[in-house]
């Protein structure tokens, strides 16, 4: 199963934006984070619709944190990206049969749930 790792990403590029002195271009973060331009401006722009990155166009442009990163939760990332899946587990069977399996996936989805609520808290 492949994992969606947007939350992953939008953290390790705010951190080097963060350490970077002046606005990063799609270029710069792609290869800071091994991916194609074009996913980092995806991304990129749903941080900015939100309200915590702005974009600077022309010569020595690129993307700007505009939010105080002291002050973004997890939480607020995590909507801005569309509420994309924290863990990347699933179900063996979803509609199982055998009793044992119907306890082992609701105590995995039990225990996900509450994993998720303490992150995003």
């Amino acid at each position: 199963m492949k994992r969606d790792s947007r939350l992953s990403s939008v953290l390790h590029a705010l951190l080097h934006m963060a350490e970077h002195d002046g606005p990063m271009t799609s270029e710069a973060l792609g290869q800071c984070l091994g991916t194609n331009p074009v996913v980092v401006r995806r991304s990129m722009g749903l941080l900015r619709e939100a309200g915590l990155v702005t974009a600077e166009r022309g010569h020595a442009g690129g993307w700007r944190i505009s939010a105080d990163l002291a002050a973004v939760s997890l939480r607020r990332l995590h909507e801005a990206l569309g509420e994309p899946a924290i863990f990347a587990i699933g179900n063996r069977n979803e509609t199982p049969e055998c009793l044992v399996e119907q306890s082992v996936n609701a105590a995995l989805e039990g225990a996900f749930a509450e994993a998720e609520a303490l992150l995003l808290e």
